[in-house]
C-alpha cells in the first residue's frame, strides 16, 4: 500500500510537472505567433519603405532626364528658328533684287539702261547682285534634329530588378592571424570575408579572456566581451589589462536585416606579469588596499596587538583583490601565493615596504608605480626574498631599486648594495621596471616619455619580487602590462652591441655613495 501511494505520488508530481511545462510551453506559443505577426508587420512596412524610395528615385531621375531633353528641344529649335529668319530675310532681299533686275533687263534704249542700273546705290549693278543675302548664307541645319542620344536604355535594370530577392544571410568571415596584432597591451584582429559582398553593412567583434591555449572553456568561462558596428575589416583593441594568458576573437557579418555566422574562434596570446601586493609582508605603517599602498602614520600603534592576530592565524593568506585600474585578477593557488610570500615577517622600523605576491623566475616582464602628487618619498625596484624586516630596499646586496625624493628637494637616483648614484634626470611620478631575469638586465624608465633612468647589469641567482617603498603618500602599482614595443626595440639595439658598448648603460658595481631614505 505504501509503495503504491509513492508511486501514485511520483506520478502525481510529474504529471503536475508536466502540466507546468504544457501551460509554459502554449505561452510560448502564442508569443511567437504574437511575435511572426508583428515581425511580418515590420517587414511589409519596410518593403512599402524601400519600394517607396526606389520608386522616388525613378521619379527624381525621370525628372532629371525630361528636363534635360526639354532644354535640347528648347536650344535647337531656337537656334533653327534664327537660321530660319536670316533664310526669309535672304530671301525676301533676293526677291527684291531679282525683280529690280527684271525691270532694268526690260529698258531697250541703252541710255535709259546704263542711267536706270547706276541709279542702285551708285556702284555696278552685278556687284550689288553678288552682295545679296542669298549668295552669303549657308543652305545647311546648324542643328542636327537627332534626339536619340537621349533614349534610355533600361534592359539591364529591369534585369537587376527582376533578379530582386530578400536579403541573403552574409558569410562567415575568416580571422586573417597573420595581420593580428598583439603589442602594447592592444589587440588588434584583422579579417576578410570569403567573397566580396557588398551588402555587408558593418561588422561585430566579440572577445574574451582565457588562460586555456584555445577554445574557450564552459567551465569558468568569461562572458562575451561586444564590439558592435564596426565598420572597416580591422579593429584595435586598446586599455586592455592582460590578465589572462589568452584573448579568443570571433567574428560576425550583418547586412541591413540579418546577422550570417560567427567566424571561428582564434586565440590569440597576450601574456603578461600579473601580480598583486602581498598585504602580509607590508609594514603597519602601510594601508595596503588591492594594488594601491599608502603611508598611514597611525597604523602603527597596537602594533604589537596585531602581530598577535597574525601569528594567531598563521597560514591564512587573504584573497588578493584584483588591479584597481584592470577588472578582475587573475586566481591564483594557495601553493603559488605561500611560496612568492615565503611566510615571511612584516617590515618594520624605518623600512615602509610592501613587496609583490608574486615570483619571477624566468622571462621578460613589465610592471608600472604611480606615485601620488603628495608623496614625499619613495622607491621601485625588485629584492630577493631574504630581504630582512629592518632592510630597505637598494641597501643590501640582494635589492635593486630607483628611489625619489621629494622632501625638501627633489632627488633621482638608483641604488643597489647600500651604494647610490644620483641621476641628473627630470623627476618623473610614472616608473617602469623591465626585469629580463635571464640576461640578468633590470631597466627603469620614465612610463611617461618611455625615457631610460637607469639600467644594472647582474646575474639573478634567486627569484626576484617586485618591492615598493612609501614615505608620506600613496603608490598606485598597474600590473598585466607587456614589455612596451619601445623597450624591446631597445633590447635588441643593446643585444647588437659589442660588449664594451654595453658597459655605457650596464652598472655591475655603483659608485660608493651613501644613501638615507
Amino acid at each position: 500500500m505504501g509503495e503504491q501511494r509513492e508511486d501514485l505520488q511520483r506520478i502525481v508530481s510529474t504529471l503536475a510537472n508536466k502540466k507546468d511545462e504544457i501551460v509554459n510551453f502554449i505561452d510560448i506559443l502564442k508569443q511567437t505567433i504574437r511575435n511572426v505577426q508583428v515581425n511580418s508587420s515590420n517587414v511589409f512596412r519596410e518593403l512599402d519603405k524601400e519600394f517607396d524610395a526606389l520608386h522616388s528615385v525613378l521619379d527624381e531621375m525621370k525628372e532629371s532626364m525630361a528636363n534635360t531633353i526639354q532644354q535640347e528641344r528648347t536650344e535647337k529649335i531656337q537656334a533653327l528658328n534664327n537660321q530660319l529668319g536670316q533664310c526669309s530675310s535672304a530671301l525676301e532681299s533676293s526677291e527684291e533684287l531679282l525683280e529690280c533686275a527684271t525691270t532694268i533687263l526690260n529698258i531697250k534704249n541703252p541710255m535709259e539702261f546704263s542711267k536706270a542700273a547706276r541709279q542702285i546705290k551708285d556702284r555696278p549693278f552685278s556687284v550689288t547682285i553678288t552682295a545679296c543675302p542669298a549668295f552669303r548664307i549657308c543652305l545647311k541645319p546648324t542643328i542636327s534634329d537627332n534626339m536619340s542620344h537621349l533614349m534610355v536604355d533600361f534592359t539591364l535594370e529591369r534585369h537587376v530588378l527582376q533578379a530582386l530577392k530578400f536579403l541573403p544571410v552574409p558569410k562567415v568571415p575568416e580571422i586573417n592571424t597573420a595581420a593580428c596584432l598583439v603589442a602594447d597591451n592592444c589587440v588588434t584582429v584583422a579579417w576578410k570575408m570569403p567573397e566580396e559582398d557588398s551588402r555587408v553593412d558593418h561588422f561585430v567583434l566579440e572577445y574574451k579572456k582565457t588562460d586555456y591555449d584555445g577554445l574557450a572553456r564552459v567551465k569558468d568561462e568569461q562572458p562575451w566581451e561586444v564590439i558592435d558596428y564596426v565598420k572597416d575589416y580591422v579593429y584595435t583593441l586598446s586599455g586592455l589589462k592582460f590578465d589572462k594568458k589568452y584573448m579568443t576573437v570571433r567574428v560576425q557579418a550583418c547586412n541591413k536585416a540579418l546577422a550570417g555566422d560567427y567566424s571561428d574562434p582564434v586565440t590569440l596570446e597576450t601574456k603578461a606579469f600579473v601580480f598583486g601586493l602581498d598585504d602580509t609582508s607590508s609594514h603597519l605603517n602601510l594601508k595596503v588596499e588591492e594594488n594601491y599602498v599608502e603611508w598611514d602614520p597611525t597604523g602603527g600603534k597596537g602594533q604589537e596587538k596585531a602581530k598577535g592576530k597574525e601569528n594567531k592565524g598563521s597560514g591564512q593568506y587573504p584573497v588578493l583583490k584584483s588591479n584597481k585600474r584592470s577588472g578582475a585578477s587573475p586566481k591564483r593557488t594557495s601553493a603559488s601565493r605561500s611560496a612568492a610570500k615565503g611566510c615571511r615577517d612584516r617590515f618594520t622600523g624605518e623600512s615602509y615596504t610592501v613587496l609583490g605576491d608574486t615570483a619571477i623566475e624566468s622571462g621578460e616582464h613589465y610592471w608600472e608605480a604611480t606615485a601620488q602628487k603628495d608623496c614625499k618619498s619613495y622607491s621601485v625596484g625588485v629584492t630577493y626574498r631574504n630581504l630582512g624586516k629592518f632592510d630597505q630596499l637598494g641597501k643590501t646586496n640582494s635589492s635593486w631599486c630607483i628611489h625619489i625624493n621629494n622632501w625638501l628637494q627633489s632627488t633621482l637616483s638608483a641604488k643597489h648594495n647600500n651604494k647610490s648614484k644620483t641621476l641628473d634626470l627630470p623627476i618623473t611620478d610614472r616608473i617602469g621596471v623591465y626585469c629580463n631575469f635571464d640576461g640578468g638586465q633590470l631597466m627603469f624608465y620614465n612610463a611617461n616619455s618611455m625615457e631610460l633612468l637607469y639600467a644594472f647589469k647582474t646575474k639573478f641567482t634567486q627569484p626576484l619580487l617586485p618591492g615598493f617603498m612609501v614615505w608620506c603618500g600613496g603608490l598606485s602599482v598597474s600590473t598585466c602590462l607587456q614589455v612596451p614595443s619601445v623597450v624591446k626595440a631597445f633590447q635588441k639595439s643593446v643585444n647588437g652591441l659589442n660588449s664594451s658598448t654595453c658597459s655605457l648603460y650596464s652598472v655591475p658595481v655603483m659608485p660608493i655613495e651613501s644613501s638615507h631614505c
